[in-house]
């Protein structure tokens, strides 16, 4: 497994060694130990799967507050997206700054996200299915949103006519964030 660095902070790509024959394929798609090597330490405890039918289709940023706040590793078994990761801790020497990165099938890249990130991703094919496991389990008074277009951020989602949930086409901006509590440095 090879864990690469990205330009923010704390967050990693993660690279699976991919062994192939005449029959396929075998990959260790997460390894507990490799990872701690890597200075990541999760312990995960939710595996959770998502299906969009649609090119198109953003779900995000979202994230989830302290107590209940989440890692995450994230993965595309099925078509390809866009991952994208937001750095909302305050005092970060990286705030507000994001980072994206194509995720598919095809390349078996995966994206390390630490607690005190907005998450979310856009789908560049039909039918994509996205894995991710959770260090936390998910807490709905705990849930919380940021609006994927929003100015100060800046994401480059690429063109298009996005498919979003009535939940983030209502998301409110990070300025408007009166309940974010994530300081950094804290939430490992």
């Amino acid at each position: 497994m090879n864990v690469i660095e990205t330009t923010l902070n704390d967050v990693y790509i993660i690279e699976p060694k991919v062994f192939g024959d005449n029959r396929g394929w075998f990959m260790e798609s997460w390894s507990k130990r490799d990872l701690a090597a890597a200075g990541i330490h999760c312990d995960f405890v939710q595996d959770n799967q998502s299906f969009s039918a649609q090119k198109g289709t953003l779900r995000g940023l979202h994230y989830q507050l302290n107590p209940k706040c989440q890692s995450k590793i994230i993965r595309c078994t099925k078509g390809t997206i866009l991952d994208v990761a937001v750095d909302i801790r305050q005092g970060s020497p990286m705030y507000k700054k994001w980072i994206a990165v194509e995720l598919s099938a095809e390349n078996k890249k995966q994206l390390y996200i630490p607690r005190g990130f907005a998450h979310g991703f856009v789908t560049l094919t039909d039918d994509v299915e996205v894995q991710y496991k959770a260090d936390n389990y998910y807490a709905p008074d705990c849930d919380g949103n940021i609006r994927y277009d929003d100015p100060d951020i800046g994401v480059d989602w690429g063109n298009g006519d996005f498919i979003l949930s009535e939940k983030d086409q209502k998301a409110p901006y990070l300025k408007n964030r009166t309940n974010l509590n994530f300081v950094y440095g804290e939430n490992k």
